[in-house]
Formats: C-alpha cells, structure tokens, sequence
C-alpha cells in the first residue's frame, strides 16, 4: 500500500491514523472500541483494515504532518476528541494529548482548549460534525 514515493495527502493520513493510536495508548492499553474507530478512520479514507494495523505498529516515530485546509485540520482534531471520547471516559492525558495535538496541528494556543472543550460538548450532544465544524470556525482565525 505505501511505496517509496508517498503522497503528501498519504503522508497526512498516516500521521492522522498513528496520532489516533497514539491518544489510544496514553491511558496504557488500546481499547478494542478504539482500534475499530481506527480502522473506520483508515476505511473511510481508502486503507484496509490490515494497512492501518500496519501503520499502528510503528508508533515510535510519530511525525505530524499538518492538514492542507483548516476543514482537513477541523477532522483530524475531530476525531481525536471524539475517539476521546468513546470509552465514556476522558482521562486527563487523552485531554491534554488532544490539547497538545491542535497546537502540533496548527490551531492557535489561544483557542485550542476552547476548541477541544466545544468538539467534546457537540459529540456528547450528538450534533453532527458539520454543525460543529461551522460553529468552532470562528475559533481558527
């Protein structure tokens, strides 16, 4: 699946999937809950469901490769607060990982846990990512 020559846009969707199984491990085990929502990630972007274990195999070296648009940086905080979010639990070092990950993503410091605080509310209250997204929007600039 991965050559010599990647895209930038596989490059991303790599750095995507290991910062994914990076918040899965910092409570000290992946739950099975969390691998599947992985693999729906990876699915929902072209990969196989053994390409994505592949790539969460290695997760010593994590490079963040930034999204192009903000909409492209917008879901990849997204599903990292919301993979947060799945066990029912948010642990303290999920919280400040998904914190530490929209900086590393390029959200302004200023605004990031506002961010992280209004994608956990929205997910909780079942509205749709879109709305979300048109909600915090106003917080990228």
């Amino acid at each position: 699946m991965f050559g010599f020559f990647e895209s930038d846009e596989t490059k991303r969707l790599k750095s995507h999937i290991k910062n994914l199984g990076a918040l899965a491990k910092v409570d000290g085990h992946v739950d099975p809950d969390e691998m599947n929502y992985i693999v729906a990630i990876g699915t929902r972007h072209g990969l196989k469901a053994h390409d994505v274990k592949q790539i969460l195999s290695n997760l010593d070296r994590i490079e963040v490769k930034p999204p192009a648009n903000d909409t492209e940086r917008f879901d990849q905080i997204y599903d990292l607060v919301e993979m947060m979010l799945a066990d029912g639990i948010i642990d303290e070092k999920e919280m400040e990982f998904c914190t530490s990950m929209a900086l590393k993503l390029g959200f302004r410091k200023s605004i990031v846990g506002v961010l992280v605080r209004k994608i956990s509310i929205g997910v909780k209250d079942g509205m749709p990512r879109e709305m979300i997204r048109e909600e915090a929007q106003a917080f990228f600039y």
